[in-house]
């Protein structure tokens, strides 16, 4: 055990959620920090995720639960007073959902980390802290230089996005997680507090309870399992880098590890040009691996939704060095297995034996460029 470890207090906001509930479950397990979980309980299997980090904890004394809004300027004051790192994972993370409502997206991913980041200041104790934001922020590209094939849509040059795209907010939720993270990275430059931000691409992996809006990955395996049907706005061939959640965990605990480099810095994060799918691919992937065809619609392509996008993490390599250990194919197996051994936290009425292996004939033929 690190020296380090043994002194080190983790408030997570957001902590019942998927990132948070993985990060707050691996300092448990592997560390002697005390860990402060602050969440709303919005979020759908946030309980379940409490639970199970309550079983993980046991007696030790050593998890620290707050139902509490991250508007609430009074009670984050009382939550930072004693942390030594800060992970702000609490968010309104759907596109959809800040078209509608504007003024709440714009109240809790913006307003919230501001009163995040003046308590901090307030505080006066300069704790590690790292923000999640998004490659939204980026906006939505363009398609001058896409190439179209059968099953997806690519850059001609094949390179990922870095550090030094400029950015172009395309949606109230890019404007709120872009100012947002602006807010994040001046803090570190004006009041000398070591910030860090990731703006990560599609994050998944177990005790992802993914809907529609976010977590799309999960959102596929899960309806395909259930026999439910799903949306697909625009022709499918859109394409995401794939990180998996451990991989971001190390992440996080290499972005403090090297906090003299780290600090202050915009990282770009997700699983980069090896671990990459379209929407068609992925639902062929699933297919294969449970057994289970998964019907779709199509609709209209959602405004701001960028047909390619795909991480250049190199910076993050370069200062910390890491990189993504896990496969896309990996990372929707480790969900599938995580579903069998959970399916009681999902509607029973619903859920459907799935056995692995593809049966024959099961997939239908993917839709060809005309």
């Amino acid at each position: 055990m690190n020296k380090k470890d043994r002194f080190r207090s983790v408030l997570i906001f957001g902590g019942a959620g998927f990132i948070g509930s993985n990060w707050a479950a691996q300092l448990l397990q592997h560390t002697d920090a005390k860990v402060h979980v602050f969440d709303n309980l919005s979020r759908p299997g946030v309980r379940h995720n409490l639970d199970w980090l309550q079983q993980l904890a046991g007696g030790s004394g050593r998890l620290q639960i707050t139902v509490g809004d991250v508007r609430d300027a009074t009670k984050l004051e009382r939550a930072v007073r004693h942390a030594t790192e800060i992970y702000h994972f609490a968010a309104q993370v759907a596109v959809t959902d800040s078209l509608v409502d504007p003024r709440l997206d714009f109240d809790i991913n913006l307003g919230g980390t501001f009163n995040i980041l003046e308590a901090v200041r307030k505080s006066g104790s300069r704790p590690f802290l790292l923000f999640t934001s998004t490659n939204k922020v980026y906006g939505e590209f363009g398609t001058n230089s896409l190439v179209v094939t059968r099953t997806r849509y690519r850059h001609a040059d094949g390179q990922g996005v870095s550090e030094s795209q400029p950015l172009n907010f395309h949606s109230p939720y890019g404007c709120s997680k872009g100012a947002a993270d602006q807010y994040v990275r001046d803090y570190a430059r004006i009041y000398d507090i070591p910030t860090v931000v990731f703006r990560m691409s599609c994050i998944a992996g177990p005790r992802q309870f993914g809907t529609e809006d976010q977590g799309w990955v999960a959102h596929f395996l899960y309806s395909a399992l259930m026999g439910r049907p799903v949306a697909i706005y625009g022709d499918g061939r859109q394409v995401r880098d794939v990180l998996y959640v451990d991989d971001l965990l190390n992440a996080f605990q290499l972005a403090i590890e090297h906090r003299e480099k780290t600090a202050g810095q915009v990282f770009n994060v997700g699983g980069g040009t090896e671990n990459t799918t379209s929407l068609l691919e992925l639902i062929e992937e699933i297919e294969k691996l449970t057994g289970r065809r998964l019907e779709y619609t199509r609709d209209e392509r959602r405004p701001g939704d960028q047909l390619v996008y795909i991480t250049d993490f190199s910076k993050l390599r370069r200062e910390t060095g890491w990189e993504p250990k896990v496969s896309v194919r990996q990372t929707v197996t480790h969900m599938y297995q995580w579903w069998r051994k959970n399916r009681h936290l999902f509607p029973r009425e619903e859920a459907v034996t799935a056995d692995a292996g593809m049966a024959s004939g099961l997939l239908r033929e993917l839709p060809r460029v005309a």
